[in-house]
């Protein structure tokens, strides 16, 4: 009996990837007869192939020369779930990038304004390892899960690191209370005599890069880390830990479970940041384009929240002396200056001028004094409405990306 026909049916069902087939193996001829010894022998290499061409994908991350050059689309990666999962699609949606996702279960959505782009729903960790592997370009997430699963990889960009949400710091704490009592910076924690060899201090945190890090920089030798399931801020009382190394927004949690945050101890400030990776950026067709529209959409959005549009009209002789009037008074220079328009009244028949209009842009903080400053210099008739843009004549951000690539 030929073996030829049972060989291609089991070819056709194997899971491993076509492409190591053809390297070893060759069509069969329909009256070929092979022994079952040489069959084992072929199976046996092409597997062995597949595993070392494997085995060299992850050591180079995962990204092989073709990764980059096959696919077409972009890849952004979103948080999916939670709060930072929220705060990214309305940021998004604000930008005018909706996020059209057809089954809420379904990880891939679209933004139809990028239509080269797909979107990836994924756990902020897996963001960033998946733009390392090269399975992600961009990607919206924490500094300090860039921080921490990033490692300093220079593939890694940061194309804005504030992006307004997800603010928060990761930072060591201590109990308030026993030995911890009246220790109240990291130096104080590092002299303790407490901590030896034997008995190092002990600290639960889930950031067991950025943790031991940052304790080699500060010069503090005696110390171990451990992983805890569920809140971390239980482990002191339970006598597991001495210290813990966490996310802190408010500070809240901290005090209801009796621990403190102490000088000096704070690895790193958080925001939501937009990641890109520099490979992709550099290598694949249109994801530099990309980075570009998502950016200056940013940019005009984040830089408009929180201002405000005032006009008002002033009594003036002309433009130069309504401007002098304004120039008095500090909160109504506005971006580069105010603007200053002749209003066109008719009176008897004639078209006359005696009022000026004047716009401004004023951040939302200083409106009530702005508007009583206006008001001291003759300003009527006051109207006021929010910025949702406001576009530069080109994002500083893009220069500097520019300048990180190279180009």
């Amino acid at each position: 009996m030929s073996m030829a026909t049972p060989l291609n049916t089991t070819l056709q069902r194997s899971p491993l990837p076509l492409p190591c087939f053809s390297v070893f193996f060759s069509p069969f001829h329909p009256s070929t007869t092979l022994s079952v010894t040489g069959i084992r022998k072929r199976c046996l290499r092409m597997v062995t192939s597949c595993v070392s061409h494997s085995q060299s994908s992850v050591q180079n991350n995962g990204v092989t020369d073709a990764a980059v050059s096959v696919r077409n689309q972009i890849r952004l990666g979103l948080p999916s779930k939670g709060r930072m999962a929220t705060d990214t699609l309305d940021l998004l949606k604000d930008c005018q990038l909706s996020v059209k996702q057809v089954n809420p279960r379904q990880y891939v959505a679209q933004i139809p304004q990028l239509p080269n782009t797909e979107v990836w729903f994924q756990r902020p960790k897996d963001i960033v390892r998946k733009l390392l592997s090269g399975d992600l370009d961009l990607g919206i997430v924490g500094l300090d899960i860039v921080s921490e699963f990033g490692q300093g990889n220079e593939d890694l960009i940061i194309v804005h690191e504030a992006l307004n949400f997800g603010d928060c710091h990761l930072s060591l704490a201590i109990p308030n209370y026993g030995i911890f009592e009246n220790i109240n910076s990291l130096k104080e924690l590092a002299q303790m005599p407490q901590w030896t060899a034997e008995r190092p201090l002990r600290v639960a945190t889930g950031f067991t890069y950025l943790g031991p890090k940052f304790m080699k920089e500060n010069g503090i030798k005696h110390v171990t880390f451990s992983t805890a399931d569920g809140a971390l801020e239980a482990a002191p009382a339970m006598g597991i830990a001495d210290a813990i190394l966490d996310l802190v927004s408010s500070g809240t949690t901290l005090k209801e479970n009796n621990l403190k945050e102490i000088e000096g101890g704070v690895v790193l400030q958080s925001q939501a940041a937009l990641v890109a990776s520099r490979r992709a950026l550099t290598e694949r067709t249109g994801a530099l384009d990309t980075v570009h529209e998502i950016l200056e959409r940013l940019e005009a959005h984040l830089k408009a929240a929180g201002q405000f549009t005032v006009v008002a009209n002033m009594r003036g002789t002309d433009a130069e002396e309504v401007a002098a009037r304004l120039k008095t008074q500090p909160s109504l220079s506005g971006l580069q200056g105010p603007t200053i328009s002749p209003v066109y009244c008719k009176r008897d028949g004639k078209v006359s001028i005696e009022f000026y209009a004047i716009v401004i842009c004023i951040p939302k903080k200083a409106l009530y004094e702005s508007v009583q400053q206006l008001r001291a210099v003759g300003g009527s008739g006051v109207l006021v409405s929010p910025l949702t843009y406001i576009f530069d004549e080109e994002t500083p951000r893009w220069s500097q990306l520019l300048s990180n690539l190279g180009l």
